[in-house]
């Protein structure tokens, strides 16, 4: 089973259209939305949703107000300035927590004198498998304004190989965060390789270079793409010179293409819909799934 990962410096870059794609080119696979904090593979992908499960990460204070004293201690103590006081009759008060506010760090329970405030396990968005045409997909949403997207992408990744397993499917392919942040790091472990798709900018080779720095810290073989080459072709070319150097394995070039947007609004993969981008979109999974060939999958442990 081999496991590829599709990443980028920044959002917008393709990821999406080309993990899509690449889910019609490999047949039976698991796919998964590894990008919680904005999911969208599924716009592509029109899934069937067969089960969904809320996800649950941290604490979050209750205050009782029948209970509270409104000794002021919680708020005094807050350093995140969640805690806010609420009239309750013409002359009593209590306190409240804000829940955007609060960061589940549990001091205004430990130090309440009454006992007056709960800490209930905090609702952080749910995940979700559901079913394809190109087999089955694992995917999540964050709540607005949540945290810990790391340990939600985790459960994804560690489902999706559950059902791998499973199915005995030959592929996992994942549509990672962009960036290099603490979700794309849950993304990439231990996944066989990475693909990483550049945009010819400054910014881009900058994105890209940040990208490898990463995916070879964790010794994870990357791949790279340039799409839309040929909106600057110098700078394609020093991408995939400054790529080579870094150690990576170039897989070839997308050409900017009205058909990709045309894809995307009916629904369905660039590869589906035809196009030059279609045929190129397809030279690179053949080259990625050739050279995965040869790739050792790391031991991959399950938390």
């Amino acid at each position: 089973m081999k496991e590829l990962v599709v990443l980028s410096g920044k959002g917008g870059t393709g990821k999406t259209s080309i993990t899509a794609s690449f889910a019609h080119l490999a047949g039976a696979s698991v796919i998964a939305d590894c990008d919680v904090d904005a999911a969208d593979l599924h716009l592509v992908l029109s899934p069937e949703t067969l089960r969904r499960e809320t996800f649950t990460s941290g604490g979050e204070a209750v205050i009782r107000t029948e209970d509270c004293i409104a000794c002021g201690i919680c708020k005094d103590k807050c350093r995140f300035h969640a805690v806010r006081k609420v009239r309750l009759k013409k002359h009593a008060y209590a306190y409240e927590i804000d829940p955007l506010a609060c960061e589940g760090c549990s001091v205004c329970a430990a130090l309440c004198p009454e006992d007056a405030i709960d800490f209930p396990e905090r609702s952080c968005g749910e995940w979700m498998v559901s079913k394809t045409r190109f087999g089955t997909m694992v995917h999540a949403r964050l709540a607005i304004g949540a945290e810990n997207s790391g340990k939600l992408v985790t459960i994804v990744k560690n489902e999706a190989r559950r059902i791998a397993r499973q199915q005995q499917c030959c592929w996992i392919l994942a549509d990672g965060p962009p960036g290099i942040a603490c979700p794309v790091i849950a993304s990439i472990s231990g996944a066989s390789a990475a693909l990483i798709v550049v945009e010819p900018t400054l910014s881009g080779i900058h994105d890209m270079e940040r990208v490898l720095e990463l995916t070879r810290h964790f010794g994870i073989p990357a791949f790279v793409c340039v799409n839309k080459w040929e909106i600057h072709p110098a700078m394609a070319d020093e991408i995939e010179q400054n790529a080579g150097r870094a150690g990576a394995r170039l897989v070839g070039r997308i050409r900017y293409d009205g058909s990709v947007t045309a894809a995307q609004i009916r629904g369905i993969p660039v590869t589906e819909y035809g196009g030059p981008a279609s045929e190129d979109i397809r030279g690179v999974w053949g080259r990625v799934a050739s050279h995965m060939e040869a790739v050792e999958t790391p031991e991959r442990i399950v938390v």
